[in-house]
C-alpha cells in the first residue's frame, strides 16, 4: 500500500515538522529516513556565519553569510529564529519555507527546543512538533560512545547538554521513546499522515463543501 496523494491532497498547505532530542537519541538518523520515506520533504537549510568547512556548497549544508549580512536578515524579519553557538549566527531563513507552505511542501527542521519554541512563535498554526526520548541515559550515552566521533570529554559535554534539552519535552506536541528505529520511524510517519488531514492545512476544503451545498440546492 502506497501514500501516493490524491490530487485534492496535492492542494493542502505544507507542514513545517519540528524534530528535537539530546544528540544520540535518534534524530538525525531518523531525519533522514523520513526524507528517503517522502523525498518531498525537504530538510531546512540553515544561515550560518562560520565559514565554510572543506567540501561544504553554499546553499547545501548552509546558506553562508557575513556577519553584517546575517544580523540585517535578522533586523529585516527575515529569520524564523536565530541563536548564536560558539561565536557563530545560526537561523532559519523564513523566505523559502513560507514558499514551501504555499506550494503543500512539508519541511523538516532539526533544531534544538529554543529554535523550536520561535518557529512555532512565527507559524503555530503550521508547526507540529515531536521531541526524541531515549529509552534511558544509560543507552543514550552508550549511543555516544558507539558513534567513535567524539573524544569522552566532548561526550561528558553531550550528556550534560541532554539534561537541559529533555527538561523541554513538555512543550512539544507528541513525545515519542525511540527504543527501537523502526517503530519509532513508523510512529513519524502516522504523525506526519494525520497532521496532513487537519482540516486547517485543507484549504481547498471551502471551494468542495460550497460544490456540495450547490447541488443540495440544485437538487430541491
Amino acid at each position: 500500500m502506497t501514500d501516493a496523494p490524491r490530487p485534492d491532497q496535492d492542494r493542502r498547505r505544507g507542514l513545517l515538522v519540528i524534530l528535537s532530542s539530546p544528540s544520540g537519541a535518534g534524530k538525525s538518523t531518523l531525519a533522514r529516513r523520513l526524507m528517503a520515506w517522502d523525498p518531498s520533504i525537504r530538510f531546512s537549510v540553515s544561515a550560518t556565519t562560520r565559514a565554510p568547512r572543506p567540501g561544504e556548497v553554499e546553499g547545501r549544508e548552509y546558506h553562508f553569510r557575513s556577519r553584517a549580512e546575517f544580523e540585517a536578515m535578522v533586523a529585516a524579519g527575515e529569520m524564523l529564529e536565530h541563536a548564536e553557538v560558539f561565536g557563530n549566527l545560526y537561523g532559519s531563513p523564513r523566505a523559502a519555507v513560507e514558499e514551501a507552505i504555499r506550494q503543500g511542501q512539508d519541511t523538516l527542521f532539526d533544531i534544538d527546543w529554543q529554535g523550536g519554541q520561535q518557529i512555532k512563535q512565527a507559524m503555530r498554526d503550521d508547526v507540529v512538533s515531536i521531541f526524541l526520548l531515549p529509552p534511558s541515559i544509560a543507552a543514550l550515552e552508550e549511543r555516544l560512545h558507539t558513534r567513535a566521533q567524539d573524544s569522552d570529554e566532548v561526550i561528558r559535554g553531550r550528556m550534560a547538554k541532554s539534561e537541559a534539552e529533555i527538561s523541554h519535552w513538555a512543550e512539544y506536541d507528541y513525545v515519542l521513546v525511540n527504543r527501537d528505529l523502526d517503530e519509532c520511524e513508523e510512529a513519524l510517519r502516522t504523525i506526519l499522515r494525520a497532521e496532513r488531514l487537519r482540516r486547517a492545512r485543507q484549504p481547498w476544503l471551502n471551494a468542495f463543501v460550497r460544490q456540495l451545498n450547490a447541488e443540495f440546492e440544485g437538487r430541491r
